[in-house]
C-alpha cells in the first residue's frame, strides 16, 4: 500500500462509482423483482403463491443488489 497523496480526480472518483454501483444495484433489484413478483400483479393466483412470489423476488432482487455494489466497487478498487 502506498503512501501518496490522492489527486483531486482521484477523490472525486470515489462517490461517483460508488453512486453508480447504488443506482445500477437498484435498477437490478427493480427488474429482478418486477420479473418475479410479476405475475402476482397480472394474475389472480392463490394467497399463498402471491406470497411466496413476493418474498422470494425481494429475496434474490435485495441478494443480486448487494452483489452488484460489492462487484462494482471491488472491480473499481482493483483497477486501480
Amino acid at each position: 500500500m502506498t503512501t501518496r497523496r490522492r489527486s483531486q480526480a482521484e477523490r472525486d472518483e470515489i462517490p461517483v462509482e460508488i453512486g453508480y454501483a447504488l443506482l445500477s444495484a437498484c435498477f437490478l433489484g427493480a427488474v429482478v423483482f418486477a420479473t418475479i413478483a410479476g405475475p402476482a400483479a397480472v394474475w389472480h393466483l392463490p394467497p399463498a403463491v402471491e406470497k411466496f412470489l413476493l418474498v422470494s423476488g425481494a429475496s434474490v432482487a435485495g441478494v443480486l443488489a448487494a452483489i452488484r455494489v460489492v462487484h462494482v466497487l471491488w472491480r473499481h478498487g482493483r483497477h486501480r
